[in-house]
């Protein structure tokens, strides 16, 4: 068995290091196992030192310069030469115990694929509350947050990826797809919850709630039209760190 660990990365040099520091222990849960692994990470475009970090800290670089998520993480996959392929986002720090977790659902043979509730890095009542209510979200529907998703590579590579019309919730779009297949599979889709991903709250506090309102205004009168535009979905493309 190995374990592809991929992580995309656009201007992440604050926060990169600890986090593959972070990875790679908590990678200790696959060696265990005596499983292979390896760790990419996909410079998307970055101005700034992301790729010498990611070279610092052992991992293969991979580039992509078309500044998108789905892109980023796609053009790691097509790197990977792993069974599994576990995407992590390059500010989120997951424990060894998690992907023991990850571990044991795919030892079990009947998971195609996955992924974690989450935990905020730097809490308070309102970023509680928005993980509260998405993690139960993501446990009632079966879709993994973006900064944490786990699946069979050879399904992963039947479904052609992340689509790259969208710029944002394209996790959830491929989680709708993964759920169909596994259906038809007779196999698991599977959130884990023992364990949270532990990942930073920045987003929310480098961003007015005023800007997420609009953000969300125009998403819903768009009918998710606006998910399909860079310039719309700029709280994750404009570069603020």
């Amino acid at each position: 068995m190995k374990i592809s660990v991929i992580v995309p990365a656009f201007n992440e040099e604050k926060l990169l290091a600890e986090s593959l520091r972070a990875i790679r222990s908590a990678m200790s849960a696959f060696t265990e196992r005596a499983w292979e692994t390896e760790l990419i990470v996909c410079d998307n475009n970055s101005s700034d030192r992301t790729a010498k970090i990611a070279k610092e800290e052992g991992a293969a670089v991979v580039f992509e310069p078309v500044n998108q998520i789905s892109r980023a993480r796609n053009t790691g996959a097509r790197s990977a030469t792993g069974d599994w392929l576990l995407f992590i986002d390059a500010d989120s720090l997951p424990s060894a115990a998690l992907l023991a977790g990850m571990a044991g659902e795919i030892s079990g043979g009947d998971c195609l694929a996955g992924g974690s509730t989450v935990q905020m890095d730097d809490g308070g009542v309102i970023l509680n509350c928005l993980a509260f209510g998405w993690n139960a979200i993501s446990r009632l529907r079966r879709w993994a947050a973006g900064s944490f998703v786990f699946v069979e590579t050879e399904a992963f590579r039947e479904l052609n990826g992340f689509s790259e019309e969208l710029y944002a919730s394209e996790e959830i779009e491929l989680f709708q797809r993964l759920k169909r297949l596994a259906r038809v599979r007779g196999k698991r889709i599977v959130i884990l919850t023992k364990h949270p991903l532990s990942t930073s709250a920045r987003k929310v506090k480098l961003y007015s709630m005023g800007e997420w309102l609009r953000f969300f205004v125009k998403l819903v009168l768009g009918l998710g039209r606006p998910l399909k535009s860079r310039k719309a979905c700029h709280v994750w493309y404009d570069g603020r760190r």
